[in-house]
């Protein structure tokens, strides 16, 4: 397990965080995540200049699962937050191997702000590990919405790299869900990849359109 250089440990970083707290902007902020979760009130621009130094002190050569699973077991949100973001940071190094760990993170005080940070991971990894598409693809059928959101989603910044047939086979296996979070996640990907290819796109909405929810539709035709 990789661990934190020099005298800024990890627990240090946890308290500058707690420190900085703002109960005001808490409040607010919960509130947005229709109070699923406590917040320390603490917005991005703030818990990059709180990190910055911290994370450039860390080892750059491993992920330190300890650390991110001991952000996630921490109940204010920008922990779980401020995981994602050295993920983010370190996402070269991941690989299809750890797929079971941001499957745990995922379905583990799910909501879309964390989950749509895992699924930015995850494309990346399975942009590098073509294996991981068949996880993809089981994961679209899968019972935890959640998994199915980053099945759908998980190719949302892959432009010509897209694998259509594989979008095609994930978003037909959740047509016909009454789920808010899985057809807005059917409409985002389908408009995102018109910028690429609309033709597909109009296509694969006239075939499917009896199946597709309104939101999908009027998400997807965006841009068309």
């Amino acid at each position: 397990m990789s661990k934190l250089k020099g005298n800024k440990g990890m627990d240090d970083l946890f308290e500058v965080f707690r420190a900085a707290a703002d109960p005001e902007k808490a409040v607010s902020m919960s509130a947005y995540m229709r109070n699923r979760f406590p917040f320390l009130g603490i917005q991005k621009p703030g818990r990059v200049k709180l990190y910055r130094g911290y994370f450039k002190s860390m080892d750059q050569t491993a992920v330190n699962w300890h650390f991110v699973c001991k952000c996630w077991r921490q109940p204010e949100r920008e922990f779980q937050y401020l995981a994602v973001d050295y993920l983010g940071r370190l996402k070269g190094l991941l690989t299809a191997g750890d797929i079971p760990k941001l499957r745990e993170l995922a379905v583990k005080k799910s909501w879309w702000d964390t989950v749509d940070g895992i699924d930015v991971l995850i494309g990346d990894i399975a942009l590098r590990f073509p294996r991981v598409k068949e996880i993809m693809l089981k994961w679209s059928s899968d019972g935890n919405v959640w998994l199915r959101r980053i099945a759908i989603n998980h190719q949302l910044m892959y432009k010509e790299q897209t694998d259509e047939a594989l979008l095609e086979r994930i978003i037909i296996n959740n047509l016909g869900s009454r789920e808010f979070f899985i057809n807005k996640a059917i409409g985002w990907s389908l408009r995102q990849y018109s910028k690429t290819d609309p033709a597909w796109v109009r296509s694969f909405i006239e075939r499917h359109r009896g199946e597709m929810a309104a939101l999908s539709i009027r998400e997807a035709g965006k841009y068309l």
